[in-house]
């Protein structure tokens, strides 16, 4: 078993393939033990966000694993193959690093993915395939990314998702105090989005999402009110900007649906902001008149904004990260050695005990304690070194120098003078 991170993300794919391998939250613990139960995987955790699509998993087939991905998803692996990285232990595990740290993301040092890195890890134990190996590296991946950013200023001069998304709506419109602004979905993504637009104080907040109850939360919290997905058609026209996330497979706000409102909004531009993967708007929404709409890609130049105040801290945070790696490395390293250490342990136990009752009847038939003793450590020494005997005895001339430095290195031997 190795080691294996595969997957895309937003530098290596575009939104329209990225959308394609992502995993639903409320399928993901089926996938996960889909993925071990065919064997594709020992443990694997799936991390899916809007900018990437990764798998962390302990495997003995790593092609048989990435294929599992295209299968899953129902596409010819030949499809996605252009996109996927792969990326075997040492660089699996720096991988994790950088990710958890922000130094992957689209918004460098942005610290949203480390919580969703953690909801992924909760997955992977809720579903049963996070195993030991695994629960290790992220052990050991969210306390770099704690020292990455206690110890660096790599969140300095950040300018979020949600920043990014109030910077743009305010080139279409004069003042976002003067406009509507509906909000579809309620997950941490329309939170965050809900913080930054509401300091705007707009002229009205409008949530809408599955699920009434979870809708009115927020709402509360922003002083909007809330709607069901099932309003959408009678109130997407009273509104002005639209910024939208949901879990959704299939798009929300097609067509004929924006069309509609916009004939209705007497063509008053829509300003829409599409968060989700999935995308919950459809492509050819972006051909209508008087609609300005953008995607999670589409905001990657906004939130380039005080990156060259953060690079600095990129390097040390790399240092970091690089000796967090060698440690995680150096243990798994050992780790492999168990089963051998095991095994000496125990035919030196086979031999000690073999000894032991040797003694204890020669004890019983009267022999001396000190001759028994004697001859107890004689026949342990011998049998002790008769396996480096043998083997230095045995060597051929190609290995007869490496097994003189093991010897002389296990047994802390000096060479004479």
């Amino acid at each position: 078993m190795q080691l294996f991170t595969f997957g895309i993300n937003h530098q290596t794919a575009p939104l329209a393939v990225r959308e394609q391998i992502a995993f639903n939250a409320e399928t993901l613990d089926s996938a996960l033990r889909d993925l071990v139960d065919n064997g594709a995987a020992k443990e694997a955790t799936i991390l899916s966000t809007c900018n990437r699509t990764e798998i962390y998993c302990s495997t003995s087939a790593p092609t048989q694993a990435v294929g599992w991905l295209a299968d899953y998803h129902h596409l010819p692996e030949a499809e996605i193959e252009p996109y996927i990285y792969r990326l075997p232990q040492q660089e699996a595990v720096k991988h994790a690093f950088r990710v958890a740290s922000g130094l992957d993301s689209m918004v460098l040092g942005e610290p949203q993915i480390l919580g969703q890195m953690k909801q992924a890890v909760r997955q992977a134990e809720q579903a049963g395939t996070l195993g030991f190996l695994l629960h290790k590296l992220f052990q050991r991946t969210f306390s770099v990314a704690k020292d990455v950013r206690t110890q660096t200023e790599i969140g300095a001069n950040l300018v979020s998702m949600a920043a990014a998304a109030v910077k743009l709506a305010e080139r279409i419109y004069p003042s976002i105090a003067e406009q509507r602004i509906l909000f579809v979905g309620a997950g941490e993504m329309i939170e965050l989005n809900a913080v930054h637009f509401a300091a705007r104080n707009p002229l009205q907040i409008t949530v809408a999402n599955r699920t009434l109850d979870r809708a009115q939360v927020l709402a509360r919290r922003i002083n909007g009110h809330a709607i069901t997905l099932n309003e959408l058609p009678e109130q997407l026209a009273h509104h002005d900007i639209i910024v939208t996330c949901t879990a959704s497979p299939l798009p929300i706000l097609g067509k004929g649906l924006v069309e509609r409102a916009l004939k209705t909004r007497k063509h008053r531009p829509l300003f829409i902001v599409d968060l989700a993967v999935p995308r919950d708007v459809e492509k050819e929404v972006a051909e209508l008149s008087d609609v300005f709409l953008y995607t999670v890609d589409d905001l990657s130049d906004v939130v380039r904004d005080g990156l060259d105040a953060r690079q600095g801290a990129v390097k040390e945070a790399e240092v970091i990260i690089d000796s967090g790696v060698n440690d995680f490395i150096h243990w798994m390293q050992s780790r492999e050695m168990v089963p051998t250490i095991r095994a000496l342990r125990d035919h030196a136990e086979r031999q000690r005990r073999s000894e032991m009752e040797k003694a204890l009847r020669l004890l019983a038939k009267g022999e001396s304690p000190e001759k028994v003793l004697e001859s107890l450590s004689a026949s342990l020494t011998n049998k002790f070194l008769h396996a480096p005997t043998h083997a230095l005895n045995q060597a051929q001339a190609n290995e007869r120098e490496a097994i003189l430095e093991a010897v002389h290195r296990i047994y802390r031997l000096h060479s004479p003078e």
